[in-house]
């Protein structure tokens, strides 16, 4: 069966399947939404919070950092308490790894080059697959091996790629295969070119991220145009956004890079004008509070708020609802892309609210589809 349209097909690249506890990662699996959380590990109260603040916000996965025994001590009940995998992150303490493997821990996120001696990897390895543990292999260009450092100079893709395959190596020789990679770095172009060199040499999953990427709209703005290339290359099989900002702000921009791509859909996507002086209600703020007002919605539908009458009603028919600005405070309303009614300007938050609340209930009841679907931009 053809595409509707074909020129937003995303071929994705080929890879193995693994399980991070129950969340399948790559193959034909969806592209997973990771953060990691900053509280102290050890206060698990705290932890905890955070965690559910991020499973709302839609989060696959979360990781935990585990620098100390007081953190691993606590990872049990938070992996308890937790309705996601969690990973573990790990440095340099292979001890570390194995509490965390033994408290429950999804995965393991360690360089095994870093680990230690032949001997401490085989313990952790071992750990891991007594445990049902998968093992995120983490490459950075900013903790690149000395050698490797020497060799060429300075963090270069190749470097990266060498030292992704030398630590995939060491799990392959103690027949491990349950592990993803990632080859982050905080310049866009370098993270890039890694991770496509790196598809072509390994056909397991990629965990993608640009690391340090910087705040929320820096960050945002720079993690876009390096995943964004690669996951419009096919590449990727589950992301982190990392910036300076609360964890659920990753998540949130996370799902908006995919569902950009058409490669994840949850929640109301908006498609909204940047306004001007033709604008019948006060575009900014309007989009500002049902944002906020529809925060809960995880049933993956559109929604068009424009200014005025010159794309307003072209915009509204590839919608599932639509506004659009009138004259005199009287809005027009779209209802699955056809002209429907009108609405005051003072009852026009409440009454979007509550027509998105009653068609998301329609779609997951089975009585509706959204527009996003008719039109070929759900994944």
């Amino acid at each position: 069966m053809s595409s509707i349209r074909p020129w937003r097909d995303i071929a994705r690249r080929s890879s193995r399947q693994i399980m991070v506890g129950k969340v399948p990662v790559g193959g034909d699996a969806p592209i997973t939404v990771q953060t990691m959380t900053n509280t102290l590990t050890s206060d698990a109260g705290a932890t905890i919070d955070q965690i559910r603040r991020c499973e709302d916000a839609g989060a696959d996965i979360i990781r935990v950092s585990c620098p100390d025994v007081e953190s691993t001590a606590a990872l049990k009940q938070i992996v308890r308490a937790a309705h996601v995998p969690i990973v573990a992150d790990i440095h340099f303490h292979y001890k570390r790894a194995l509490e965390a493997a033994d408290a429950g821990a999804a995965c393991l996120r360690i360089n095994p080059g870093n680990i230690g001696s032949a001997e401490r990897v085989n313990e952790v390895v071992n750990a891991a697959k007594a445990n049902g543990c998968a093992i995120r292999i983490g490459v950075n260009a900013g903790s690149l091996e000395k050698d490797l450092l020497e060799k060429y100079g300075e963090p270069c893709p190749e470097a990266l790629i060498e030292s992704a395959l030398d630590h995939i190596k060491l799990l392959q020789d103690r027949d491990f295969h349950e592990y993803k990679v990632a080859v982050k770095a905080s310049d866009v172009f370098l993270a890039v070119a890694a991770y496509m060199g790196l598809a072509e040499a390994v056909d397991c999953p990629l965990h993608l991220g640009i690391t340090e990427a910087g705040g929320l709209i820096g960050g945002t703005v720079k993690s876009s145009i390096g995943l964004g290339n690669l996951l419009w290359a096919g590449i990727g099989d589950t992301i982190r956004v990392s910036l300076s900002a609360e964890p659920e702000e990753e998540v949130r921009v996370g799902y908006e890079i995919l569902k950009s791509l058409g490669l994840r859909t949850r929640g109301v996507r908006v498609v909204s004008c940047p306004s001007c002086a033709r604008q019948g209600f006060d575009v900014i703020r309007t989009v500002q509070k049902l944002e906020d007002a529809l925060g809960h919605i995880k049933t993956p539908m559109s929604l068009s708020v424009l200014g005025c009458v010159v794309n307003g009603p072209g915009e509204a028919r590839e919608t599932d609802i639509g506004i659009t600005g009138g004259g005199n405070g009287r809005h027009m309303v779209y209802l699955s892309g056809v002209t429907d009614h009108h609405v005051e300007d003072a009852d026009m938050i409440s009454h979007i609210v509550k027509l998105v609340e009653a068609k998301a209930a329609e779609i997951d009841a089975g009585a509706g589809v959204s527009m996003d679907t008719l039109h070929g931009k759900a994944a």
